[in-house]
């Protein structure tokens, strides 16, 4: 019997050897998790007997159990490099099959399908309207995440938003008898009193220069000296540089009014310049403005220009923007910390390519390991739950980082020599017994 204790010994120190070695061994493997070898006790007993000076019959190996404690974050320059800040798994198509990992090493494949390095696809909710940046998610099923690598479409511009400040006791300049300028010329730069520009694009991604130009409304002269302005009117003239020879640009001049506080009162509502497009070079078949949802049609821009102030003494543009962009070429992916993957494009849109499902269990214990990092489900494990990074329990993900084994490789070395320690004390016993059986003989 004391051979059969000590052999049982040998084995359960063998057994933690081999558990704190695989720790050991896989300290730099992303997204490991520790194991630790759990140990029973072995009691032989006759059945029905009840004995106060039954001696056991050694220990055996109960259970291998990981731990899913939190790994440190490391730090990669790779946006597809992601890590869980949490709980939580990601979730692999292995072809057909799902799986369930910890590591976020994630590549591109030859399709364009974000996978690991077995080969296995990212999992995602895919967006209702693919593009657009505040699109929701179908969170009803999972599927495939795929980089587009195509062009970013054009947008035409729509609007334009002006807020800028004119000179409240400007004057009309004075044209070359001295009697005060009431037609713009935008090629003599003395026939208006400010102008600024900003650049619009067409439905095909062109970019074309439209100019405003202000002109305080005012009359008198020659002499100039003469010139008197209406202290809180002005014209604006609005143009757009491409203007092919013998054409007209109707439409273009509206009226300003302020009140005594430098606030627009007039016109109410945005400005509307027509601009006839096929006029412009390039011609080249595209429309600048919105469609109209019901009839299709093209509408105008429109100029908001709310924002017109009349104070002091000086001009100044605090912002002129405008709503469209130029074709864009893709310049990286990026992941947020909600697990939203957005196209980078160069003309500064970005567009949704889906969002990242983690999923949890109830006993991660319970899983079945896989190797490469994976898991599979069991009926221990309890049934999956998926959800978004940082809902529920879940955590959030890190783009550009990487979770690293939790292995503490200090108090591993301590195990080693724990585990050696043992296994030597259960080889004594053996040679004690084997002593005591050769007294034995020897009598």
């Amino acid at each position: 019997m004391p051979f059969r204790i000590g052999l049982s010994g040998l084995n359960a120190a063998a057994a933690d050897l081999e558990v704190t070695g695989n720790n050991i061994a896989n300290t730099a493997t992303v997204g490991f998790k520790e194991s630790r070898a759990e140990f029973a006790d072995v009691f032989s007993q006759a059945y029905g007997g009840i004995s106060k000076t039954a001696i056991g019959s050694g220990v055996r190996l109960a259970a291998t159990t990981q731990q899913f404690s939190q790994g440190n974050i490391e730090y990669t320059e790779n946006a597809l490099d992601l890590a869980i800040n949490g709980q939580g798994f990601f979730v692999l198509n292995d072809d057909g099959g799902r799986v369930y990992s910890r590591a976020g090493a994630f590549q591109i494949n030859r399709d364009g399908y974000v996978v690991n390095t077995s080969g296995q696809r990212l999992q995602v909710y895919e967006p209702v309207d693919k593009g657009v940046t505040d699109t929701k998610f179908n969170t009803g099923q999972l599927t495939d995440l795929q980089l587009e690598f195509g062009d970013n479409a054009p947008a035409s511009t729509e609007e334009v938003m002006a807020t800028l400040n004119l000179v409240s006791d400007a004057l009309p300049p004075a044209d070359e008898t001295g009697a005060a300028v009431t037609v713009v010329d935008v090629t003599n730069p003395d026939s208006y009193n400010y102008s600024t520009s900003v650049t619009i694009y067409d439905s095909l991604g062109t970019p074309r220069t439209m100019t405003m130009y202000f002109l305080k409304t005012g009359s008198g002269g020659p002499p100039a000296d003469d010139i008197v302005s209406d202290p809180l009117k002005w014209k604006v003239y609005m143009e757009l540089d491409g203007l092919t020879t013998g054409a007209t640009t109707p439409g273009q001049e509206f009226d300003l009014e302020f009140d005594s506080n430098g606030q627009l009162v007039d016109p109410t509502g945005p400005l509307v310049p027509d601009f006839p497009i096929a006029d412009y070079e390039p011609t080249n078949g595209a429309t600048i403005g919105g469609i109209d949802p019901i009839t299709g049609d093209p509408v105008p821009i429109q100029v908001d220009v709310s924002g017109l102030t009349q104070y002091g003494t000086q001009y100044s543009v605090s912002d002129l923007s405008q709503n469209g962009y130029t074709t864009g070429r893709l310049s990286g992916f990026d992941v947020d910390q909600t697990g939203v993957v957005f196209a980078r494009y160069s003309n500064g849109q970005s567009g949704v390519l889906g969002k990242v499902a983690l999923a949890n269990f109830k006993n991660p214990q319970g899983l079945q390991q896989l190797g490469d990092n994976n898991w599979a489900e069991t009926y221990a494990a309890g049934d999956p739950v998926f959800g978004d990074p940082g809902t529920s329990n879940l955590g959030l993900i890190q783009s550009g980082g990487l979770e690293a084994s939790n292995v503490d490789i200090a108090e591993e070395l301590v195990n080693l020599i724990t585990a050696q320690r043992n296994y030597q004390a259960n080889a004594k016993t053996i040679t004690t017994a084997d002593e005591v059986t050769q007294t034995i003989i020897n009598i």
